[in-house]
């Protein structure tokens, strides 16, 4: 006895060490790691050009283009008035011209001003310099700075540089305030769920954690060049990885608080709850990660960089739940519970609530229950057809107040909507005249002229330029170049022009979006099979289920298609947004049907565990009791991180952000709630065929 005191001493005092350098390690990596999350927009890329294929047309033709040309940015500076525009305006807006030409960044002077046929507008044009393709947004704000009205004329600065600018500033605030209001919403709701001021710290502080070591990872690799980030991967990566983290710190704070009602001793209790946890925890993120991984199958670079940036937090978001955490958790034992802490034997709150009350409903009309559940989702799924997914101009990307939208307006207004942005067709110097006859003959071409030897734009009588036998001959629409009237322009001039063979090429900023759209509508039909036969195939393992499983993909793609439903009639109706990306789909599919899985993953990895010990049905029971505030909570806080997405003003992100918020929603609040524990009780222990606990009653 005299000597197992002092072991018992020295176990005791090994028991409070490890946790203690847990901590300690995670916040010297935080403080080391942190800071990257401020800094990935360094090495983040938001060039539509550079998302494409090698393969598509329009890269093939940016490459040759750029040995015809500097590969400068256009930018396009509009002055308009409701009165035609006088002698000393039209001199007023040239001085104005010359000045920007001095500007660093621009290259040499531009060409202008150009009077519009009414006399009520003038159209100056100028090229940013290739190298200083970086500072976009810098070039633009001072040329902004130097022109100005004239002649009571409104000047607009815009065109593709334009466009750029305002788009990199409204990705500008993804470092800061997208990250802010998350972070603030998720405290507010962890302050809500717990009614406790020490526990929501502790778990903001692992997501913030994860946060930190997923953003380091992810700028290393893209400084490095291994894997390619733009803002649209960076903001949702950030959003991931808070929800992600917050909802498996969730589940093992339940677990933990769960076993604290059975253990005296924090150390055996955080033993248990991690060790039940884990396997939930692992199977979820996994899942997750593999669905993300499957983006990698995408032809289009902007959809191949999230899944493994996406990924990456996925992995960093479990890593800090499943160590930082559990360390804190026993480091304040019951305290972190406080002012309502655990105690061994006390009431558990979860059975007498309303999960208690959900629960003698699914036992006492399962089948009502869950057929009702269906019919509601299949009613708004039937809406899905009205979701409008094949594009949208480069003027409705950006929500809100744009220099560089309204004065394509303008332009529009008063020139071929395609100044400034010309279509770009390479040929053959011998098949000049053929694609010139061809060209004119197209609906939607305003005007047309190759590319002068000497580069003298103006030099109308000049021979055209000739690189390798090629000739380049830009063709200005009569539409705007980001409209879906220029995009099918383009198409018809593909059409036409390649019955002259494959050494004639379109490309230009209006190729780019059909060869954007196009990529990413294949990218859709590929990758959503694959998604569901991973998820398929994960839980078929999990559960040792095949029936199991196939209800839970099922009743998630009805979750679903219910969402893009709900979608396309607010979106049309409520928002007036003129329709979406391709990829907007691709994307709501892999987030929903990837993360509404994990919260089934939680549900039937408890049920299944409680089925071993009270058979099928009454496992079911308890499962959804004791699951359902955590799991609830869990959707609450993913569907409000994914929310903060709308603080963005790009449409694309906010419409992600619906779709996600609201299809998490229906699936916590009615799949996993209702339809699941309905469908599975009514079948009862045939849920798990073939697996031999079909057999327990």
């Amino acid at each position: 006895m005299a000597r197992s005191e002092p072991a018992r001493g020295s176990h005791s005092r090994v028991r409070w060490v490890l946790p203690v350098v847990v901590v300690i390690v995670w916040l010297v990596l935080g403080g080391l790691a942190g800071p990257f999350a401020g800094k990935l927009g360094e090495v983040a890329e938001n060039d539509t050009a550079a998302f494409l294929p090698e393969s598509a047309e329009s890269t093939e033709v940016a490459a040759i283009q750029a040995r015809f040309a500097p590969d400068s940015v256009p930018l396009v500076i509009v002055w308009e008035s409701d009165e035609p525009i006088s002698a000393e305006g039209r001199a007023a807006a040239a001085d104005q011209l010359a000045a920007v030409g001095r500007i660093d960044g621009i290259e040499g002077p531009g060409r202008g001003p150009v009077p519009s046929e009414d006399g009520r507008a003038l159209a100056g044009y100028a090229q940013i310099d290739p190298e200083a393709a970086g500072e976009v947004e810098t070039v633009v704000d001072d040329v902004r700075a130097t022109v100005d009205d004239v002649d009571g004329a409104t000047a607009y600065v815009t065109g593709p540089g334009g466009f750029a600018a305002d788009i990199g500033s409204a990705f500008g605030g993804i470092d800061g305030l997208l990250l802010g209001v998350a972070l603030v919403v998720v405290l507010v709701i962890l302050l809500v769920v717990y009614r406790s001021p020490l526990l929501p710290f502790a778990v903001l502080l692992t997501s913030v954690l994860g946060l930190g070591l997923a953003a380091f990872v992810v700028y290393q690799l893209a400084d490095a060049g291994v894997l390619d980030l733009n803002g649209q991967s960076q903001g949702i990566m950030s959003i991931l990885v808070v929800g992600a983290a917050t909802d498996y710190a969730l589940l093992l704070v339940a677990r933990y608080r769960e076993e604290l009602r059975a253990h005296e001793d924090r150390f055996t209790a955080m033993r248990v709850a991690w060790r039940r946890a884990l396997r939930p925890v692992l199977a979820s993120g996994s899942t997750v990660i593999l669905g993300l991984l499957c983006l990698l199958l995408s032809d289009l670079t902007s959809n191949r960089s999230l899944g493994p940036v996406a990924a990456l937090g996925i992995a960093a978001a479990m890593f800090s739940a499943l160590t930082f955490l559990p360390a804190v958790l026993v480091l304040l034992g019951r305290a972190a519970f406080w002012p309502f802490r655990p105690h061994v034997g006390s009431a558990k709150p979860e059975e007498s609530g309303i999960w208690g009350s959900v629960a003698r409903l699914v036992k006492n009309r399962p089948r009502r229950l869950w057929a009702g559940a269906t019919l509601a989702l299949v009613l708004a799924a039937a809406f899905a057809p009205t979701f409008s997914a094949s594009g949208v101009s480069q003027s409705d990307i950006l929500l809100g107040e744009s220099e560089a939208v309204t004065g394509q307006e303008a332009v529009a207004r008063h020139f071929p909507g395609g100044s400034g942005s010309p279509a770009v067709v390479v040929a053959p110097e011998g098949d000049l005249e053929e694609v010139e006859r061809i060209v004119a003959q197209v609906d939607g071409v305003a005007t047309m002229a190759p590319m002068p030897a000497g580069g003298d734009a103006d030099a109308a009588d000049a021979p055209p330029k000739v690189v390798d036998g090629l000739v380049m001959l830009e063709v200005t629409l009569a539409d705007p170049a980001d409209s879906h009237a220029a995009e099918e322009t383009v198409r018809n001039l593909r059409t036409e022009l390649h019955e002259l063979g494959d050494g004639v090429l379109v490309g230009g900023e209006t190729a780019q979006q059909v060869d954007g759209n196009d990529v990413a509508e294949h990218d859709r039909t590929l990758i959503i099979p694959v998604v569901l036969l991973v998820i398929l195939l994960v839980l078929i393992v999990l559960l040792r289920s095949v029936l199991a499983p196939v209800l839970l993909v099922a009743t998630t793609v009805l979750s679903f298609f219910s969402t893009l439903g709900v979608a396309g009639l607010v979106f049309d109706h409520a928002f007036g947004w003129p329709g979406a990306d391709p990829s907007v789909p691709l994307y709501a599919f892999v987030f929903l049907v990837a993360l509404g899985i994990d919260y089934n993953i939680f549900l039937m990895t408890r049920v299944r565990e409680e089925s071993v010990r009270r058979g099928t049905r009454e496992g079911i029971l308890h499962g959804l009791v004791v699951t359902g505030g955590v799991i609830t909570s869990a959707g609450v806080v993913l569907a409000a991180t994914f929310s903060a997405l709308a603080v963005i003003p790009i449409l694309f992100l906010a419409q992600i952000a619906f779709l996600v918020a609201f299809g998490v929603l229906l699936d916590t609040l009615i799949v996993r709630s209702l339809l699941v524990p309905a469908l599975s009780y009514d079948i009862g222990s045939r849920i798990w065929w073939p697996s031999g606990l079909q057999r327990r009653r």
